[in-house]
């Protein structure tokens, strides 16, 4: 047990310790983005879209409603034969309305078709605006604070994908790229205890 709490304990020590060692940013994309005059512009038609979407549904409704009270004002009238066609006349219209509902605003919907259409020419934008200030301020992560902090850069040095596709069995085309280019560090790579320490250079403004 002491021993599993050791390598727990050390696990934890390595991780901050490899963090500490990375400079690390932040931005608040949601707040960035609506400062973006183009967002501003795509967020007014995504909404006309919604409305106009929201409208059709209601308008369905609407009729259902209208058939339910005219099949109550006659239902007295109608023959079992006549109540049971109306009957399934409105549960059509219901589920009609309903798989059209969900056409629009369900999962991956119209609507969120829609969004992406508009709205990610203008996040690129950000990514790639991003990007150019972390290789201007050196940084290796920036994190994103209004999605949790989801990584929307990161420098490649620090990027395992291929080693871990390898531990996975699969087949990498940088496979020998990785092995054979000098000047990358790899996870077991050791530090050269020989060379002078590091000098901090202030990046340029």
């Amino acid at each position: 047990m002491k021993t599993r709490w050791l390598l727990v304990l050390l696990q934890f020590v390595t991780v901050t310790y490899s963090l500490s060692a990375q400079k690390l940013g932040y931005i608040d994309m949601e707040y960035v983005t609506t400062k973006m005059p183009d967002y501003q512009k795509a967020q007014i038609e995504l909404d006309k879209f919604s409305d106009r979407w929201a409208k059709e549904i209601q308008d369905k409704y609407a009729e259902i409603d209208k058939l339910q009270r005219l099949y109550q004002a006659e239902e007295v009238l109608l023959t079992d034969e006549m109540k049971r066609k109306r009957q399934q006349e409105i549960n059509d219209k219901e589920r009609e309305a309903r798989e059209y509902n969900n056409k629009i605003f369900g999962f991956e919907g119209l609507l969120f078709q829609k969004k992406k259409e508009l709205i990610k020419p203008i996040t690129d934008q950000v990514y790639k605006a991003s990007e150019r200030v972390c290789r201007q301020r050196r940084l290796d992560m920036l994190l994103d604070k209004s999605s949790e902090f989801v990584i929307i850069y990161s420098n490649p040095v620090h990027d395992y994908t291929d080693y871990v596709m390898e531990e996975l069995g699969l087949v990498t085309e940088a496979k020998n790229n990785k092995t054979a280019t000098p000047g990358v560090n790899t996870p077991t790579a050791k530090p050269n205890t020989t060379d002078p320490p590091n000098k901090t250079t202030k990046p340029k403004q």
